[in-house]
């Protein structure tokens, strides 16, 4: 990794003096080594902005580990739900034309979608579509959008809004959502008249913008080139999964999570953001009003008030905007979003009273290294004496609280070592095609000597089921998919009525991502 590390620094902010830019300049290439080498990272790229000016770069590691091609600024990465605040912002500009209305119905703009309440359906504002208020759990209906790839189609996805049955009271609570973004996503598509939530976004805000690398729909690797891959820790080694093909296929989630962006990209958009009256200027007017802006950056959800921000950034309040969480850190408000998919992972950090923003692309490495990384640098702008608040102290504290959680067992997952191979006698009853109304079909059938579970649209939802005492699992195939599930089947209380299935994950801290426990599978034939 060493012989890998590049490094294209530039000097901080001139009104911070030599002797305090080359100070702030070190501390962040020391937090930026440390990442690397304690969460032994594949491929890293961190930018600074402050007043309005791009102040640090530093790229580091590989596009795929092995492979000898390294990260540099241009180089592309999934930017995961950070996609939230381009789909955000394309709403917004689309309010300031006068093609729609925060509290538009929906179903004014999509006259056809379907919540599974119809009280909701009638309701359910642009507005609400993000803010994870919807009453649905958190993650709900993502499995029609990973693992990928899959077989759902964009279409699949809204109409399965209709059959996911809430858990919480319309706009009761707050439960992290991607789904209704992707609604969104269709919601600015109709009202501006566009082909498609991808044109649309290129015309109206990667070609304004200047946001020459960044990529949305289907595209060929060999356009566009300089593209990291994700990758997962195994067996201590970076492993590359889920590799990009010749062709990127376009994605149903695009507007939840769905864009790629370089380094120099995501500068350019969080400069937009601190110097609206300077930067992406379009015909001399900032890209998007002032009344605007402020609705993005308004507190419209309440969101938990863990303890690791009033511990790490003495918070006293944390909300969801449009696309963006709200936060105070240090007495200076703090507006950040991260993104995690498939083994990369991004972070988006604005501190706007002090003119300071930093973007944070991984190709690896885990939420722990981001977590870790993400605060040693806020630290350095909203308390630049804390100066032992570093990479290495926070990795620390996260080390000590998994340790506790350990110690404690309660968020332990159960051990599942003494697994083995479902009998086929055992699971006779139980064999045949099973059908979700959302998620479609699944057959769990004798393949050889081993019972299999398949998803129709889903192919790396495929795994042999094991036993473990009197419970059933499903162990995957694909090493990328980490959430085992457990099945658990049920005779109908009434001769006349099929079998059931209901799944779980095994391990309750997996992603909610997995939400197993929305399935609801009934019985519907044999086993072809």
């Amino acid at each position: 990794m060493a012989a890998l590390l590049l490094a294209q620094t530039m000097p901080m902010a001139a009104a911070r003096g030599p002797s305090g830019a080359e100070t702030l300049q070190a501390a962040i290439d020391a937090d930026v080594d440390a990442a690397v080498a304690r969460f032994e990272l594949p491929g890293l790229a961190v930018g600074v902005v402050e007043d309005g000016e791009v102040v640090y770069v530093r790229t580091a590691g590989e596009l795929r580990a092995g492979g000898g091609e390294p990260v540099t600024p241009a180089t592309l990465f999934k930017i995961a739900s950070n996609s939230k605040a381009m789909t955000t912002a394309l709403l917004a500009r689309l309010v300031d034309q006068g093609k729609l209305a925060w509290d538009d119905p929906v179903i004014k703009h999509l006259p056809d979608f379907r919540m599974h309440d119809p009280w909701v359906t009638r309701e359910i504002q642009v507005r609400d579509l993000l803010i994870h208020n919807s009453g649905l759990g958190a993650g709900a209906g993502d499995l029609m959008l990973w693992p990928e790839p899959n077989l759902f189609t964009r279409e699949d996805v809204i109409a399965g809004m209709a059959h996911l049955k809430p858990i919480y009271s319309f706009r009761s609570r707050y439960a992290y959502d991607n789904t209704l973004y992707i609604v969104a996503g269709e919601v600015a598509a109709a009202a501006a008249g566009a082909q498609s939530y991808e044109a649309l976004l290129r015309s109206e805000l990667f070609e304004p913008l200047g946001l020459e690398r960044c990529r949305v729909g289907e595209w060929r690797r060999d356009e566009v080139g300089d593209m990291a891959q994700p990758h997962l820790r195994i067996d201590g080694r970076n492993v590359p999964v889920r590799e990009d093909g010749e062709v990127v296929a376009a994605v149903p989630m695009a507007a939840a999570g769905g864009i790629r962006c370089s380094l120099d990209d995501m500068l350019r958009w969080i400069t937009m953001w601190l110097q609206p009256e300077r930067s992406g200027l379009v015909d001399g007017a900032p890209w998007l009003s002032r009344e605007q802006r402020e609705a993005l950056w308004t507190a419209h959800t309440p969101m938990p008030l863990g303890r690791r921000l009033r511990e790490w950034d003495g918070a006293h309040f944390h909300a969801y905007g449009y696309g963006w969480r709200l936060n105070d850190a240090d007495g200076r408000l703090k507006v950040s979003h991260t993104g995690t998919l498939s083994g990369m992972y991004s972070a988006v950090t604005l501190l706007p009273e002090l003119g300071v923003g930093f973007v944070v692309l991984m190709n690896g490495g885990g939420s722990n290294a981001r977590s870790a990384l993400v605060q040693a640098l806020s630290k350095r702008f909203t308390a630049p004496e804390a100066t032992d608040r570093t990479v290495d102290y926070y990795a620390g504290v996260i080390a000590a609280e998994a340790a506790a959680d350990r110690k404690d067992g309660s968020t332990s997952a159960p051990d599942t070592s003494s697994r083995q191979a479902a009998s086929i006698g055992g699971m006779k009853p139980w064999l045949g095609v099973y059908q979700d109304p959302w998620f479609g079909e699944a057959s769990v059938c004798r393949r050889g000597d081993v019972v299999r579970f398949a998803a129709a649209r889903s192919p790396m939802l495929s795994g042999t089921v094991m036993r473990v005492g009197e419970r059933l699992l499903v162990d995957w195939d694909e090493v990328s998919v980490d959430a085992e599930a457990w099945l658990a089947f049920a005779e109908a209380d009434t001769a006349d009525k099929p079998p059931t299935l209901a799944m779980a994950k095994v391990d309750p801290q997996a992603d909610f991502s997995y939400d197993y426990e929305d399935l609801a599978f009934v019985r519907v034939g044999d086993c072809p």
